[in-house]
């Protein structure tokens, strides 16, 4: 008998809590992008959520559920604009990145009551 494959669905907090995730996901949702089920896991639907909000704004142009260079550059651009990002536009979530995504991820998540 075959077997079906199933294939895991890549997660990628960027350092975020699940508390912070959800407070993404949330906002991602508020804004009309929506990420799917808000569980405080940002895997694909969630990524194209947040592709489809850069794009929105001028960030980016890919929509591909993907955490790559160009999504992360298209993040650090948002980042440095709103949530006191200070580097390189670089493409590598490194610990500022992330520290700026985190609070963003604080900030909406207390906004939402997580």
């Amino acid at each position: 008998a075959a077997t079906a494959q199933i294939t895991p669905q890549a997660v990628e907090n960027l350092g975020l809590t699940v508390r912070q995730a959800k407070g993404i996901q949330r906002h991602l949702w508020q804004l009309g992008h929506d990420p799917g089920t808000i569980d405080g896991q940002l895997g694909t639907n969630s990524w194209k959520a947040m592709q489809r909000s850069l794009r929105s704004y001028g960030y980016s142009d890919a929509i591909d559920g993907i955490v790559g260079p160009n999504t992360i550059k298209a993040l650090q651009r948002m980042l440095k604009q709103h949530w006191g990002y200070s580097g390189a536009i670089d493409g590598i979530a490194g610990s500022g990145t992330r520290a700026a995504f985190a609070r963003c991820g604080t900030a909406w998540a207390n906004n939402y009551g997580y």
